[in-house]
């Protein structure tokens, strides 16, 4: 068999003249010799009535007392409705396909319910409709557990239902279909000549999508990665080969730019300067123990910084003052990333950035790098012109930007 795993985003099925150039897809598959798994996600987005937000709200807006098990069989059942109608469309082109659920496709969860990973794939189903001539429509974003319980797998679940299916029927490759040409070296709507990026390492894409940008989820490429399947992101609406994603060498010094708004900075100031590792595991206990993720963390002698979203900013500084600590909370704060695989073998980038920055104004709070990646956290106000900043420092709107 030659598999190929295809997964269809909300706007790709949202509507009628969507699902049918969502089908042409699969069926374009079928005709060039492959066997097609195909992954939905729910139709459309808020206010559509089958979208996952409008499911949600049916309980949420009214203040209902759902427990997060009900959560998740309400959630679960947009994508259920979606393979069922992609199914009918295939059938009625003439092809054989069945709808099945996660659980039925075989995708086995732990019970973290609304954020649940998945712990192994029993591929019988699959490969048996397969090899009677059928077309699986699976549905993405669920699975569950062992004494089957729905589960769901969080936001960006379908694409992690992809890649780890496509790992597990040692796929060709997986498509992730999107409203989108593929992966931009930044983000079209502040720069609107941003360029495709034709090829990227899994590294550079996991690595972008965890600073901000909205192509596909970072823990679907890690697990592209890990089983080492190809993958394609790419549009329904042209003919584009869109963003292709392996573990190809990669020597670009910079690849692409992402970033994410809505973050808080916080600084813990330790209450001991004379014991400041002590002070820095209570204040880390103590943001923890209230389920609040951090991020862009900076030390100083005297304090911690980090970062939280806004939504769970005042949550925290509640946490810390409970615990004796004194601290001081910015929000509106954003992040803007550099990413790219070659920066590593190249001296001067992170001057490059700081100094494209000040020449455009933007005044940067903190910096955090790794391997592969430079952040700068600055006011919330000043992304576009941080992007356009750093998009022109390093010349990402040349021609051979995504290929350099």
């Amino acid at each position: 068999m030659r598999i190929i795993v295809q997964k269809f985003g909300g706007t790709s099925v949202a509507d009628e003249e969507a699902r049918l150039r969502a089908r042409d897809r699969v069926v374009h598959a079928k005709e060039q010799g492959f066997d097609p798994v195909v992954v939905v996600s729910a139709m459309g987005r808020r206010p559509g009535p089958y979208a996952t937000d409008s499911l949600l709200d049916l309980v949420r807006g009214r203040g209902l007392p759902v427990d997060p098990r009900g959560l998740d069989l309400l959630a679960s059942c947009g994508e259920v409705i979606s393979s069922v109608v992609m199914a009918g469309y295939l059938r009625a082109a003439g092809y054989e396909a069945v709808p099945l659920t996660g659980a039925q496709a075989g995708i086995r969860t732990d019970a973290e319910f609304g954020d649940a990973n998945i712990q192994a794939i029993n591929t019988a189903r699959v490969l048996g409709a397969l090899a009677s001539g059928q077309i699986p429509i699976v549905a993405g974003f669920q699975g569950a557990t062992d004494d089957g319980e729905i589960t769901t797998l969080g936001r960006g679940g379908s694409d992690t239902t992809a890649t780890a299916l496509g790992v597990a029927l040692r796929a060709e490759c997986v498509e992730i279909y999107t409203d989108v040409e593929g992966v931009m070296t930044v983000d079209p709507k502040i720069v609107p000549e941003a360029r495709l990026i034709s090829a990227i390492t899994y590294f550079e894409v996991e690595e972008l999508a965890s600073n901000g940008a909205k192509v596909v989820h970072p823990r679907a490429v890690h697990i592209a990665q890990q089983g080492g399947i190809p993958v394609r992101v790419r549009s329904t609406l042209g003919e584009s080969e869109g963003t292709f994603i392996t573990g190809a060498a990669s020597r670009r010094v910079i690849t692409g730019i992402a970033h994410a708004d809505g973050l808080a900075r916080i600084e813990a100031v330790y209450p001991n300067a004379a014991e400041p590792s002590r002070a820095r595991v209570a204040i880390l206990k103590a943001i923890s123990t209230v389920g609040i993720n951090v991020d862009f963390i900076n030390v100083t002698p005297r304090a911690i910084l980090f970062t939280v979203k806004d939504d769970f900013a005042q949550a925290a500084g509640e946490a810390l003052r409970s615990g004796g600590f004194q601290c001081h909370v910015m929000a509106e704060c954003a992040k803007v990333s550099v990413v790219g695989a070659g920066m590593q073998e190249v001296p001067g980038v992170m001057a490059r950035v700081v100094e494209a920055l000040h020449r455009a104004g933007v005044h940067i709070m903190q910096t955090v790098d790794s391997e592969v990646t430079i952040s700068c956290l600055v006011d919330q106000t000043s992304v576009s012109q941080a992007v356009r900043a750093l998009y022109d420092e390093f010349d990402l709107g040349a021609p051979d930007a995504s290929t350099a």
